[in-house]
């Protein structure tokens, strides 16, 4: 089996300046992702006690009237792909890209990732930005990654995570890419789902997998290749606190993913400014993102709860293989193994 694997560049002596560009390439991503909702819903609320209160009025009538965009293809901006801030967060971890086949641009596939992690790091920066070259190893192939539909109703960050080329994990939404003329779309989905950031812990590898079939009948019903991926070091990028099951505050976790759709978790990494101190820049703990054989399917219109679960195994068999052929490679224990839940 060919491997190819894209390394970030070699820095050996990194001066100041480039580790500091580099934390800060890695704190922008999460904290887009924590306070641009709030921070944008702000905005908007105070200017609507100002002079400028129309731009508030305007922006939300086109939200409105946007409001079908994200399951209709999106509005990708490709230039957004080569900032050169996602190579400062390359570096900062780093993250790398391993390739173990190939996936033939005259055919469409669904990629599944695992583990969810806290923030998906790993198959964010390797799939939706070509900071490690995607376009290069896979040519003709072009990846969606899909995610919580309900944020693509919040003001602002449904743009901006819009215009990075995220899609609704929703039938109508993963249907309508799938179903392009243009060949070789490959829709990704991290198929633990948010509940899955509640076992998030690291060193640990539990997926939750076994109850989730849903990409097998997405892929079922095109005819879209499985492609297994795992990102080893995706669960090492922040501590956690995890709390058992039963216990009155994973309920409470559970009950708000019902209600809001995804959990509340405790989580924290470092300092900008002091390695020994808590805060919430990332650990610059390695992820390597391992992209896996592409698995055959049918296309089945109306696929059975038989086949699906076949080829629900058929794809664990994949993964798990995957994972055993890959981790000692990236610094896992021969004796870890992963947990299906």
């Amino acid at each position: 089996m060919d491997i190819h694997t894209a390394p970030p560049p070699s820095h050996p002596t990194k001066t100041l300046w480039k580790q500091w560009l580099e934390a800060l390439g890695a704190l922008h991503y999460v904290l887009a992702f924590l306070f641009l909702v709030p921070c944008a819903a702000l905005l908007l609320y105070y200017l609507l006690f100002t002079r400028l209160w129309p731009l508030t009025v305007l922006y939300l009538m086109w939200l409105y009237l946007d409001r079908d965009t994200p399951s209709q293809g999106g509005r990708q901006w490709k230039w957004l792909k080569t900032w050169l801030i996602w190579k400062h967060q390359r570096d900062y971890f780093p993250i790398k890209l391993v390739k173990t086949a190939e996936l033939p641009p005259n055919q469409n596939y669904v990629l599944g990732s695992h583990p969810h992690g806290i923030m998906c790091t790993g198959v964010f920066c390797n799939f939706l930005t070509n900071c490690n070259g995607f376009s290069q190893h896979y040519p003709g192939i072009q990846p969606w990654l899909a995610t919580l539909a309900g944020l693509f109703h919040l003001p602002v960050f449904r743009d901006y995570i819009m215009a990075a080329g995220l899609r609704p994990v929703s039938r109508h939404s993963l249907d309508f890419v799938l179903s392009q003329p243009q060949p070789g779309q490959a829709v990704v989905i991290v198929t633990g789902g948010a509940q899955e950031s509640l076992y998030t812990t690291p060193g640990q590898h539990c997926l939750a997998l076994k109850r989730h079939k849903g990409f097998v009948r997405l892929a079922l019903r095109h005819g879209a290749s499985l492609v297994p991926v795992y990102s080893f070091g995706e669960n090492d990028t922040f501590n956690s606190k995890v709390f058992p099951e039963g216990s009155w505050q994973y309920v409470f976790q559970v009950i708000f993913k019902k209600i809001i759709g995804f959990p509340p978790c405790i989580f924290w990494g470092r300092s900008f400014f002091s390695p020994n101190s808590w805060g919430l820049l990332p650990l610059s703990t390695p992820i390597t993102t391992v992209v896996g054989a592409p698995i055959p399917v049918p296309q089945l219109c109306t696929p059975t709860v038989e086949q699906v679960d076949h080829y629900h195994r058929h794809y664990m068999e994949a993964l798990e293989r995957l994972f055993e052929e890959h981790k000692e490679s990236c610094g896992i224990s021969a004796s870890t193994h992963l947990t299906f839940l």
